[in-house]
């Protein structure tokens, strides 16, 4: 079994965790309305998923 012959310092374990970040998610414009809205999502302003309407928006 693979254990540690010494004790990473504190130092060298945050550099590595330094990397680990969350990333803003990505932005596509849909192609109905034009607005700003997350990549493989139903559109929140129209209501539209790959050209078809799924979600009636009754305004």
């Amino acid at each position: 079994m693979a254990v540690p012959k010494r004790r990473h310092s504190k130092s060298r374990v945050r550099k590595r965790r330094a990397t680990w970040k969350i990333s803003a998610p990505n932005h596509v414009e849909c192609p109905q309305c034009h607005k700003a809205k997350l990549p493989h999502h139903l559109c929140p302003n129209c209501g539209y998923y790959k050209a078809r309407e799924v979600v009636s928006m009754d305004e």
